[in-house]
């Protein structure tokens, strides 16, 4: 059966699974071989060449989902993004790069990019008009990350494709806060999508990885840098992603659906002064955010009134857990300004609008009702402490 006509559940389960031909046993078996032979064979097997048997399968699950011919998975986001970039980009190239995406890809740029004589330009903005305005002559890649992270703002990802498909440019996503159960930017026109594996995909907070999917051709092209940077990750954890990505569809349905709800309640709080969250009618890009995704995905941000503190109200929590990354079946919180952006100066965090009151909340699977009440009585503590 064509993948094409698989629903993304079933891809989820079976896509990308590896056959125990000698037990018969239910699940993929684990290689965990570091030497394969060379001799006779159709393919010369090596960890850091990305195609153990376990690396091979998962990355065509990873494809399946994001409607890709190709796919490869790396030891962290980072190196997926850093191996994408430097496929793509060299001396005397120049990126467009939104200016409201992750810090650590902001801070890889900032870092890293003289060092190869890459230029790049942040744009004023998510509007197409600013990524126009920054296009250069020797401009080689455009990079977008919609919805962002962590203010929620949504890039029209067909009109970052065309503009730049009419300029002979590549176009990258950064498509994790979505998830492929929510969004599949490929289909959008974008030419190359990369996860931060460690966060839905791997979905349970105990994996570390990346993933890059798009044509043959330009997988074939990262491959070819990433051979010599050795960013692979170990099968064991191979193993653990395919495991978890079994459930990936179910645990982002049932992730989303409370955000939506949570987003609702949290923008209608009389101590909440700000929400982002693209399924809500008053964010700016709602419609927009309607037309290219599935579902509006399950991170939300807020602002909590002028005298509540945020680490404060953060300490307060018992069920929904103060704690770095996102994506886990468990609800976490965190600061931006102390975590996913920290690197960047304060000049650079009020340039695109990142606050130290700013919560980026990521929803997890638990009851309702329950995260609600634990949001409820942490901001009643936190305002009695506060006024005592």
């Amino acid at each position: 059966m064509s993948k094409k006509k698989l629903g993304i559940h079933t891809i989820c389960t079976h896509v990308g699974e590896i056959k125990d031909e000698q037990f018969k046993g239910a699940i993929s078996p684990i290689y965990m071989s570091t030497s394969y032979e060379f001799d006779n064979v159709d393919i010369k097997r090596y960890p850091r060449y990305f195609n153990t048997p376990n690396q091979e399968h998962l990355s065509k699950k990873i494809a399946a989902l994001e409607r890709a011919e190709s796919a490869m998975i790396f030891g962290s986001g980072m190196a997926a993004i850093s191996h994408m970039f430097l496929a793509f980009l060299q001396k005397g190239d120049h990126l467009v790069v939104q200016n409201t995406l992750y810090g650590g890809t902001s801070n890889f740029i900032r870092e890293e990019f003289h060092k190869y004589g890459i230029e790049y330009t942040f744009t004023n903005s998510h509007k197409e008009a600013d990524f126009i305005a920054a296009i250069r002559p020797n401009t080689k890649v455009i990079h977008i990350e919609t919805p962002s992270n962590p203010l929620l703002t949504i890039t029209d990802i067909k009109a970052i494709a065309s503009l730049a498909k009419s300029k002979g440019i590549i176009t990258t996503i950064d498509n994790t806060f979505a998830s492929p159960v929510n969004q599949n930017p490929l289909d959008l026109g974008i030419d190359i999508v990369m996860h931060s594996a460690t966060k839905y995909l791997g979905g349970h907070s105990d994996i570390l990885a990346g993933a890059v999917a798009g044509s043959k051709d330009h997988i074939d092209r990262i491959w070819n840098v990433s051979k010599n940077l050795g960013g692979s990750l170990s099968d064991m954890t191979v193993w653990l992603l395919e495991r978890s990505m079994k459930t990936l569809a179910l645990r982002v349905k049932s992730q989303t659906k409370n955000a939506k709800k949570l987003a609702k309640f949290l923008n209608k709080h009389s101590d909440v002064t700000k929400v982002y969250y693209p399924g809500l009618k008053s964010h700016p890009e709602h419609e927009l955010a309607k037309s290219q995704m599935h579902d509006f995905g399950a991170m939300i941000s807020f602002e909590l009134a002028n005298g509540i503190d945020a680490m404060a109200f953060q300490k307060q929590l018992h069920l929904i857990k103060s704690s770095m990354s996102l994506a886990g079946v468990e609800s976490t919180m965190l600061l931006p300004s102390e975590t996913s952006h920290a690197l960047l100066t304060q000049e650079q965090r009020d340039a695109v609008g990142i606050s130290d009151r700013l919560i980026r909340f990521s929803v997890g699977i638990e009851n309702y009702k329950d995260l609600k009440k634990d949001i409820e009585q942490a901001i009643t503590k936190t305002k009695v402490a506060a006024f005592a």
